[in-house]
């Protein structure tokens, strides 16, 4: 290419903006730019970002004159053609600007942005200039160290607000301010030993050990050298670096090593170290299938040259795995690669130790307790395409974002489940619909894994858009669990509860110990209490943030929210009546522990909740510590009831089947039948039958009996009717608009304008505006519209329109400072 030609490109910037921006190539980067590679741009008063290249051209901008493109970060594209299309897709679907799609992507320590550093300005002259205090601090510090950055300047002076300070060392041109940029990504490295290439023939070889086995006093010389060729793999010459740790670590002397180094044998070199832990390379036997599974396996391959997606409906407990597993062998065979999605980081630690004992290195995992620079290293080997590593990749829903070269097939287990639904920030995207696409985009297949599938996914296949295979019957024959109910009305009556547990589950639970079985007890609430209340006045302590009650937790002795995160100490006497008579309303996990400790204090408790679990390795110790039987009951949120696998359950627990049944939104029943039928199905998966109690005040509520009948199938029609009658999905779409300000007022009065603009374009499919159940969270108070479409109208023109309006609604200056958020498909 000639140096002279001049050229633009187009980039994205990692900001909430729609439309991309175009630069110009300096002359001498002509012959180095290529589509996907990031660069540093300037963008806004001084700022350089990290963008990515989507088009090379020569056509200027007619609205504004193109900056230059100050650096080029890669040599290789980091992003692919499908990817970028891919992210297109994803912009234009959810509504969401492309620059979020970039921020959702890609690994944090890929965006580099740049931070501003204050140096003294070259014209300064001190002698001439009457300095404050905190400006001569300022002077002193940049004469001993030539740069500072803000945070720096606020800790020499001991303030945080500095910037009327920096503004008038700039005015007095005292200083000048520069934008520097950091890569945020710092390699992990270590000291390795490596054997110098004049010692790597077999004849020297035996020479120095000749020598070195003539004296005691070089034995651990000798020591170090053979360690060093059987760590190393030593053939033909080649012998690896070993980590010098590794072989303190197998007992060689450093001494030694250093003797060794000195006398020109060894040398020491820092090297690179993979943040990646290599997963178990113990290889199984692959597992046997059953006749049953047997059938689905070829019933999925037939069913795959006519459908690209096809639903694998099996019951709880009847090996959906080893299907999967079987499919994910004859791709890796192929040399293609496999997405693996699962709902949640809980479910991956114990998949993940099965599939690694079939695949070895060709495993690899992604999902979000992973730090920056895990992320981007796994990056780059998903995108290095290695036919060795990352063939299989498991992860979270962000998964679907990593650089896939060549994908031979997608499987989303537990394809019902809500967390795979992006809340906040941009995009908010449903990952299973994403894999479907991208799976599209590779014009590959889509396996979508549940026992109690979604409705959408349910009525996918009953209009033949999906291909639906069913697994009907528990590996090893077990009958699924016999499921009865707790009627706590009529207990309660009878005053036989003990707290928050009926007599027939505390007895159950007794019986099921003295069997020597385990016990899982579910109770979708964490915390001790959800609410404190006083007895005289009614008053409960709220959030002063959000327009909800605190929660009591006891280990911490803190009154949370569960929105902001706001804490506070919990209350002695009501602050609106003086009375000390404060009572607790309701129950969380924590106080489910509490109460059963005292109740069976010899037995060994554990919790699985969000408290429980934040830390990177958390979920896998507990898991580990329950199947070990370290763990004799365990307590948990929905995160007990995604997919987990346990010998020695013998009874599930469901504490309060009625929170799940009453809350107002359109798929409570389906969620509460989701969350029912999975945690009951942990119970009596290896040769016993297990038990499920549901603790309800209504057992003869219709979702409660056809969990008890274990009948999703009528139970899935029933919502379909309702949903069809109600305008709901699968047959609308929905498309949820928030308006969000710290002014009431304001967001009344734009609420009301933006529904009058979308109720004339699109009359009754408009609902709202209406306060969400909370409706101040963080201060800022909501309003919600919602848009019901009908799956038959032209998705795109409706998008089009919809943004039409957005800009519209933005055009009335008093309105501006609103923020409106677009969740296309909400949860």
């Amino acid at each position: 290419m000639s140096e002279r030609i001049t050229l633009f490109v187009d980039v994205i910037l990692p900001l909430p903006l729609s439309q991309e921006f175009t630069y110009r190539v300096p002359f001498e980067m002509n012959d180095l730019i290529q589509e996907h590679l990031r660069v540093i741009v300037p963008f806004g008063k001084g700022k350089l970002y990290t963008a990515i290249i989507t088009k090379i051209h020569r056509e200027a901008p007619k609205l504004y004159q193109a900056k230059y493109i100050e650096h080029i970060l890669d040599e290789n594209p980091l992003i692919t053609k499908r990817q970028y299309a891919f992210w297109k897709w994803i912009s234009e679907y959810y509504m969401a600007p492309i620059g979020d799609v970039m921020n959702a992507a890609l690994p944090s320590n890929f965006k580099l942005a740049s931070e501003t550093k204050i140096v003294l300005h070259p014209d300064f002259d001190q002698d001439n200039t009457v300095l404050s205090d905190r400006e001569y601090l300022v002077v002193e510090a940049l004469e001993i160290k030539e740069t500072l950055d803000l945070k720096e300047i606020s800790e020499i002076i001991g303030i945080k607000t500095i910037q009327p300070l920096i503004k008038t060392l700039l005015e007095k041109r005292i200083v000048l301010t520069l934008e520097e940029v950091s890569n945020k990504f710092t390699p992990k490295t270590g000291l390795f030993v490596v054997l110098q290439e004049e010692y790597r023939s077999d004849t020297i070889l035996n020479e120095l050990f000749e020598q070195l086995a003539q004296k005691k006093s070089t034995q651990k010389q000798e020591q170090v050298l053979l360690k060093i060729l059987q760590l190393g793999g030593f053939h033909d010459g080649n012998v690896t670096p070993i980590l010098r740790k590794s072989l303190e670590d197998q007992g060689c002397s450093l001494s030694a090593i250093n003797t060794l180094e000195k006398q020109g044998v060894l040398r020491i070199e820092r090297l690179e170290i993979s943040r990646i832990q290599s997963l178990d390379q113990s290889k199984f036997e692959f597992p046997t299938l059953s006749p049953a599974q047997n059938n689905a396996l070829t019933e999925i391959e037939n069913g795959f040259y006519e459908k690209d997606t096809i639903l694998l409906q099996g019951i709880t407990g009847s090996g959906k795995t080893e299907i999967y597993i079987e499919l994910i062998r004859k791709v890796l065979q192929q040399g293609k690669q496999v997405l693996f999605l699962v709902p949640e980081i809980a479910l991956t630690t114990q998949l993940i130790q099965r599939l690694s004992a079939y695949f070895g290195e060709k495993i690899g995992v992604y999902h979000s307790k992973f730090n920056s620079n895990e992320r981007v290293e796994i990056w780059n080997k998903v995108l290095s395409n290695d036919p060795n590593q990352f063939r299989l990749v498991v992860g979270a829903r962000s998964s679907v974002f990593l650089p896939f070269q060549d994908l031979g097939l997608v499987i989303v287990d537990e394809e019902h489940e809500s967390s795979y639904k992006q809340q906040d920030p941009s995009p908010r995207y449903n990952a299973r619909d994403m894999a479907i696409v991208l799976a599209h985009f590779f014009k590959t297949k889509t396996l979508l894994g549940s026992a109690t599938p979604s409705i959408e996914t349910f009525q996918n296949t009953r209009d033949q858009k999906y291909g639906h295979v069913l697994l009907t019957e528990r590996f090893s024959q077990v009958k699924l669990p016999e499921i009865l109910c707790a009627d706590m009305k009529e207990e309660r009556k009878q005053k036989s509860t003990n707290g928050h547990f009926s007599k027939f589950l505390l007895d159950t639970i007794i019986e099921t110990l003295k069997n020597q079985e385990q016990i899982i007890l579910f109770q979708n609430r964490r915390g001790y209490t959800p609410i404190w209340t006083c007895e005289i006045c009614g008053f409960s302590p709220n959030c002063i943030n959000c327009d909800t009650t605190l929660n009591y937790h006891k280990h911490a002795n803190i009154l949370k929210c569960h929105h902001c995160s706001y804490q506070t100490k919990p209350i002695g006497t009501c602050p609106a009546c003086g009375s000390n008579r404060l009572k607790m309303l309701g129950f969380g996990t924590e106080k489910i522990e509490d109460d059963l400790s005292l109740i069976l204090p010899d037995v060994k408790i554990g919790r699985m909740d969000l408290d429980t679990t934040r830390n990177k390795n958390s979920h896998l110790q507990l898991i580990q510590a329950f199947e070990n039987r370290e763990i004799d009951i365990l307590i948990g949120t929905q995160m007990v009831a995604k997919g987990l696998d346990f010998d020695h359950v013998g009874l599930v627990g469901i504490l309060d089947a009625d929170l799940m049944l009453n809350k107002t939104d359109f798929r409570a029943f389906e969620r509460a039948f989701q969350l029912m039928t999975q945690v009951a199905g942990r119970s009596g998966r290896r040769n016993k039958r297990g038990k499920v109690i549901i603790q309800t005040g209504n057992p003869d509520h219709w979702v409660i009996q056809k969990v008890m009948e274990h009948d999703y199938d009528s139970f899935a029609i029933n919502e379909v009717v309702e949903r069809r009658n109600y305008h709901y999905p699968p047959f609308y779409k929905l498309i949820r608009f928030t308006l969000k300000h710290r002014d009431r007022d304001l967001v009344e009065a734009g609420a009301l304008h933006f529904s009058k603009l979308l109720k004339e374009q699109f009359h009754e499919r408009v609902l709202g505006p209406e306060s969400p159940v909370i409706a101040r969270i963080q201060n800022f108070y909501l309003k919600e519209i919602i848009l019901k479409i009908e799956q038959e109208a032209p998705q795109k023109k409706v998008k089009e329109r919809l943004h039409e309006l957005t800009d519209q609604f933005f055009s009335v200056p008093h309105f501006k400072p609103i923020r409106l958020i677009t969740d296309v498909d909400p949860a």
